[in-house]
């Protein structure tokens, strides 16, 4: 399986490039990394359809996901930045999502799917040989960052603006690089400001548990200065 990817990984034509900008009023186009690439595999292709079906009726929605977050998405959020001399917009157009930092098919690459009636998320997640732990398998903090992502996106269709507080993961099995496999995130309770959830972390065809968790949330306020 990894030689195959890493094959496959070889014949990858170089997608569209990202030229950094001082921040100006000049539009910038963000490429939506939550599609199919060339690296996907048949898998998660056959997967990703699947749901694409399911959203047609309105009761799922696919979610995207950039390198680069939009100033817009951020406008009204207080935080402190360490060197003043760079405004927030120049701080957010420098930085990257750390999931999506990668070439496509050597980090993470995975897309999610919501369904807000039921408050679940599904994230089909396919792992690149750059998050190698033991030699052809996922790197344990790996697996904890896609399953932060999971629940985060899950805890932030309901709350908003969340951070992680607490994330407790039971590691049943060991992952194969450059496998499909699909976590089920759900809310289990809403205490405030606190959001507490669940989830799963299967094989494409659900006979494997890789491991399951459990997260807390802490929805925060826009208004208030994060430090």
């Amino acid at each position: 399986m990894l030689r195959s990817c890493a094959t496959h990984l070889r014949t990858l034509r170089s997608g569209s490039v990202e030229v950094w900008r001082s921040f100006s009023s000049e539009k910038v186009t963000h490429k939506d990394h939550a599609v199919p690439n060339p690296s996907w595999s048949k898998d998660l292709r056959i997967l990703f359809d699947q749901f694409m079906k399911k959203c047609e009726d309105g009761s799922w929605k696919r979610l995207s996901s950039y390198r680069i977050i939009p100033p817009e998405h951020l406008k009204d959020f207080q935080t402190q930045f360490i060197d003043p001399s760079y405004s927030k917009e120049e701080y957010i157009l420098k930085g990257q999502l750390f999931t999506r930092s990668f070439e496509d098919g050597m980090g993470f690459e995975y897309v999610v799917f919501c369904n807000d009636v039921e408050k679940k998320v599904v994230c089909l997640f396919q792992g690149g040989p750059f998050l190698q732990g033991v030699p052809g398998f996922l790197h344990g903090g790996a697996t904890a960052s896609i399953i932060d992502v999971a629940l985060g996106k899950c805890a932030a269709r309901a709350g908003g603006i969340v951070m992680t507080a607490n994330l407790n993961i039971n590691y049943k099995r060991p992952i194969p690089l450059c496998s499909v496999s699909v976590i089920n995130s759900q809310i289990d309770k809403i205490e405030g400001r606190k959001l507490f959830l669940s989830c799963n972390f299967q094989s494409s065809d659900e006979k494997i548990l890789y491991a399951d968790a459990t997260g807390l949330f802490i929805k925060l306020d826009p208004k208030k200065r994060l430090t």
